[in-house]
């Protein structure tokens, strides 16, 4: 240990490799988690009095949340409509549960703010608690700094033992009782409502791909169907289809819109797998490949910035005459950090992120119309560095409430500016390159260095507390994920009507939690879920933040 305790560095790093090491570990549907296993071993390591300058961690913890916030920006904004503030119910009743529970534990059994405050964090799993937790603790009045690094001790140690059992809790609420409680079979559940929303196969892997693909290319000889032109051919079809090349007398043809088939033509028809099969039954014979049709597809990857179609449904979309869909083909969506069903009720958002396949002339057409194609740009770092300084120096601002100064602190501070320069990002995608797997990356380092530290300066402290409060602190973590979670389901399914796999993405959203919506997903083999946890993890990212100097504020005030 004394190797450690001369080199922060290779104790920090020897915490992030071991920690992450020591999540793997899995236990049923239950995954400990790299943040959860990096807090446990940099709490053992820093029991043996090894640390690391306590900066280290306020720069970490400020490039985590600004990196939250800006990847959250689009959607946040984004879901202050009708529906989202439907399922943002959901969202504040989890912050304002959690906040009173804490509370109430805090005054029932005499804890201090910094344990009431890690209390609150790992029962809502929501790491991002800790940091703006023992932020507003370090700015308590009345109390001296040793008291103080004490009480941010306790935010790590409870925060540790809570996340603990409240993760357990909620995956196996989720993932197993919910859907009996509910009085439903997940998969078949997820099934239906995706046949309803007229889906496809939702059974695929991340590491597996359909053996007929949903879009495909074939070649027909026309011997029926002479006399249409392009357009006309394609609009019966209702634009599930088009015509990418025209062969006529060993010539191949611009395949406009205006062209007119002819008898023994050979033409290349590229769609859904089924529509084109029912056009060749309007065309002719199938025929193989034939020299000089078979032209490549662009695959881009485009941002929605269109105020039009925020809101809109792909079968609104569909069924606008081809004015945005014609030859274009939606294989994928992502919103925030997830990946949505391409169905026909899913609802785009400014934000989303969504894969087309097409010819690159339809393509280039498309994205114009409703954004901006996804450029592979190294991050904008003058724009980011801006970004970082507005949330401190925005932090920094103070409001006087009687004698308690209040004021957002670096990580409210640094939340609020990420969600802005986010959202101006993919209202003008221009500038402000931060590309997604770039800001993933960041977001996860910077959170697993901020734990790290938390974690050694945390250890020696962590043993008397452990000792005091044995059954105290699993018993919280439980309690303060089931009763949100059991009235959120109330709430969801009696009052706000929400399908029931969507509900349970949902609930799982609203705690942020990952692993509960992983396996949700893995025991519905469905991605339906994910279309409810998008628009809670949005919103309560933002929110549950915030619930840390709430309390702080309460409990110091008091």
């Amino acid at each position: 240990m004394s190797l450690l305790r001369e080199n922060a560095v290779l104790a920090l790093f020897a915490c992030l490799g071991i920690g992450y090491l020591v999540g793997k570990l899995r236990v049923g549907p239950i995954q400990l988690g790299g943040i959860c296993g990096t807090l446990i071993v940099s709490m053992l390591i820093g029991a043996q009095h090894v640390s690391v300058n306590s900066d280290v961690k306020n720069v970490a913890f400020a490039l985590f949340i600004f990196s939250l916030g800006y990847i959250a920006g689009p959607q946040f904004f984004a879901n202050l409509n009708a529906k989202g503030l439907r399922f943002g119910v959901l969202s504040v009743l989890e912050a304002g549960v959690v906040i009173l529970l804490a509370l109430g534990f805090a005054k029932g059994f005499d804890l201090d703010v910094g344990t009431a405050s890690g209390i609150l964090a790992g029962a809502a799993t929501e790491s991002a608690v800790v940091g703006t937790a023992q932020e507003a603790i370090g700015k308590l009045s009345g109390i001296t700094p040793d008291q103080s690094n004490q009480l941010q001790a306790h935010v790590a140690t409870a925060y540790s033992v809570c996340y603990l059992f409240g993760l357990i809790t909620i995956v196996m609420l989720t993932s197993q009782l919910f859907p009996m409680m509910l009085r439903i079979k997940l998969p078949e559940a997820c099934r239906e409502l995706w046949e309803k929303m007229r889906g496809g196969d939702t059974s695929l892997g991340e590491d597996e791909q359909a053996a007929l693909p949903a879009l495909v290319g074939r070649t027909y000889l026309v011997s029926q169907g002479e006399g249409a032109t392009i357009a006309t051919f394609q609009s019966t079809a209702r634009q599930l289809i088009s015509i990418e090349g025209v062969k006529r007398d060993g010539q191949v043809l611009t395949a406009a819109p205006d062209l007119v088939l002819r008898r023994g033509d050979r033409v290349l028809v590229v769609g859904g797998r089924e529509a084109v099969m029912d056009a060749g039954h309007e065309l002719g014979p199938e025929t193989s490949g034939v020299p000089g049709l078979d032209s490549p597809l662009a695959v881009q990857q485009v941002v929605v910035t269109s105020k039009e179609l925020s809101g809109r449904s792909l079968n609104e979309l569909r069924a606008a005459d081809g004015e945005y869909t014609g030859g274009v083909y939606l294989t994928d969506i992502q919103r925030v950090d997830h990946h949505l069903p391409a169905v026909g009720e899913t609802e785009l958002r400014r934000g989303d992120t969504l894969t087309v396949v097409g010819a690159r002339s339809k393509v280039d057409k498309f994205t114009a119309k409703i954004g901006a194609g996804v450029r592979q740009d190294t991050a904008d770092y003058i724009y980011l560095s801006l970004g970082i300084c507005v949330g401190v120096l925005l932090g920094m601002v103070s409001v006087h409430a009687g004698s308690a100064n209040l004021s957002l602190g670096t990580g409210g501070g640094c939340l609020i500016a990420g969600l802005v320069f986010g959202w101006l990002r993919a209202q003008h995608p221009t500038f402000g390159a931060y590309p997604p797997v770039a800001a993933q990356t960041a977001k996860d380092i910077g959170l697993s260095m901020f734990i790290a530290v938390t974690g050694l300066a945390a250890g020696p402290d962590a043993g008397p507390l452990l000792r005091q409060y044995p059954v105290l602190l699993p018993s919280a973590g439980i309690l303060m994920v089931v009763v949100p979670a059991l009235l959120s389901l109330f709430v969801g399914r009696k009052l706000l009507k929400i399908e029931p796999p969507i509900l349970i993405g949902a609930v799982a959203g609203q705690q942020c939690s990952t692993p509960a919506i992983t396996a949700v997903s893995n025991v519905a083999q469905s991605s339906v879920p994910m279309l409810g946890y998008t628009i809670t993890y949005t919103l309560s990212n933002f929110l549950l933040p915030l619930t840390g100097p709430i309390l702080v504020g309460i409990l110091g005030l008091s």
